[in-house]
């Protein structure tokens, strides 16, 4: 594609990306009880609020001691933040609010888990920051004198302009903000996690979780919404997306999307 038709692309992904933001939050209704999937954390999905206590608290973790209490997470994390396997999620770089929210959830019992649940229910509130703080740390970075990124397979070129499309534009028939506008690289909302260095396998079990409601901590029911309303290719092309490292720029300027 020429430099200057790229560009354009990328501005108008931009441009819609804001746009489609907008719509969303303001035309969208919030399903009735009876349209949501069911699950007994709808009432409450997430005891996390967040206050300027609770965002100060989040931001003042000890990177030290996250350091030492993140020996317990390597064995599935990584040692350096980044799975072995594809089903487990990578944590370097995440997000300080995605993550330390993720943390609140498990220990509450509000977001289910029959591995991560016994492990959060050890953890005390300074723990929970100072590990948040120190994966937060981690580069996610390639490096060549290392091996913290796994090889990645290639993406289907059909299912790659698909994603594309949906990160970047989202569908507004569907009520499906674009993806980029809240996980990055073109904005970010609170709690979410960047998705450009994760699994594909992860990103697919957790959008099939929020389909059917046995994923539920999400406040206000944004994911629940709109995974459902993907279809199985979308949800595969999705994952597929992301997890080929597409993810780290924006839709309109990846390299599959088509003329």
């Amino acid at each position: 594609m020429p430099r200057d038709s790229a560009v354009t692309w990328l501005v108008v992904a931009v441009v819609v990306t804001v746009l489609a933001m907008i719509a969303f939050v303001v035309f969208v209704p919030t399903p009735t009880p009876e349209a949501a999937p069911a699950s007994a954390n709808v009432a409450t999905p997430s005891n996390v609020a967040w206050t300027e206590e609770t965002i100060a608290e989040v931001n003042g973790g000890d990177t030290v001691r996250g350091m030492v209490l993140a020996r317990r997470c390597e064995k599935c994390h990584g040692e350096e933040g980044f799975s072995d396997s594809g089903e487990i999620p990578n944590l370097a770089s995440m997000d300080k609010l995605a993550f330390w929210k993720q943390l609140e959830d498990y220990r509450a019992g509000k977001r289910k888990s029959a591995l991560m649940q016994p492990q959060a229910a050890v953890l005390t509130r300074r723990d929970e920051t100072d590990l948040t703080a120190y994966y937060a740390l981690l580069p996610a970075i390639p490096d060549p004198q290392d091996t913290r990124v796994k090889a990645v397979a290639a993406i289907d070129p059909q299912a790659a302009a698909t994603a594309a499309r949906l990160v970047a534009l989202g569908d507004g028939t569907r009520g499906i903000p674009p993806c980029q506008g809240c996980h990055g690289p073109v904005g970010n909302v609170r709690g979410a996690p960047s998705l450009a260095t994760q699994n594909a396998d992860y990103i697919l079990a957790q959008l099939e979780a929020f389909a059917d409601g046995s994923r539920a901590n999400d406040i206000n029911l944004p994911m629940r919404t709109i995974a459902a309303q993907l279809n199985q290719e979308d949800r595969k092309a999705l994952a597929q997306y992301y997890g080929s490292g597409l993810g780290a720029l924006p839709g309109g300027a990846s390299p599959v999307w088509k003329k």
